[in-house]
C-alpha cells in the first residue's frame, strides 16, 4: 500500500498523577508529525502544573520519528527550565533503537520502568 493510503494510527495519551506529586504520560501508538498533538499538548500542560518529578511511559509506543524525538527533547528542556525531575521509562523497541541511533539516549534519563523511574526521585 503506498504511504499516501496509509492509515493513520492514533496516539493515546493517559495522565495519570501519584499522591507524592509526580505526573505520569503514557502514550501509546505511533508518535510521528501526523500524531504528535495530543501528546505535546499533555506535556505541555504537565510541565505548566509543575509536578514533582514527569515520566513518559513509551513502553507502548510502536513507532517515533524525528518528530516524537524532538518533542521528547522540548520537554525535557522546558522540565529542565522549570526545575522539574524528568524521566523516560519503559522504552519500548522501536524508542530505544531511535534513542540509540541518534545518540539522544545520552542526554535523558531512563528507566527500565515507570515505578523505577518514580522510585528514582525519591
Amino acid at each position: 500500500m503506498p504511504a499516501e493510503n496509509m492509515p493513520v494510527v492514533p496516539l493515546a495519551v493517559d495522565v495519570r498523577r501519584t499522591p507524592a506529586r509526580a505526573a505520569v504520560c503514557v502514550l501509546s501508538g505511533d508518535l510521528d508529525i501526523e500524531t504528535l498533538a495530543p501528546a505535546r499538548e499533555a506535556l505541555d500542560l504537565l510541565v505548566a502544573e509543575r509536578p514533582r518529578a514527569l515520566v513518559v511511559d513509551l513502553g507502548r509506543v510502536d513507532f517515533c520519528d524525528s518528530s516524537g524525538l524532538n518533542l521528547l527533547l522540548q520537554t525535557r528542556m522546558a522540565a529542565a527550565d522549570e526545575g522539574l525531575s524528568f524521566h523516560l521509562a519503559a522504552l519500548s523497541g522501536p524508542v530505544r533503537h531511535l534513542l540509540e541511533l541518534t545518540g539522544a539516549k545520552a542526554v535523558f534519563t531512563i528507566h527500565e520502568t515507570v515505578d523505577a523511574a518514580l522510585a528514582a526521585d525519591g
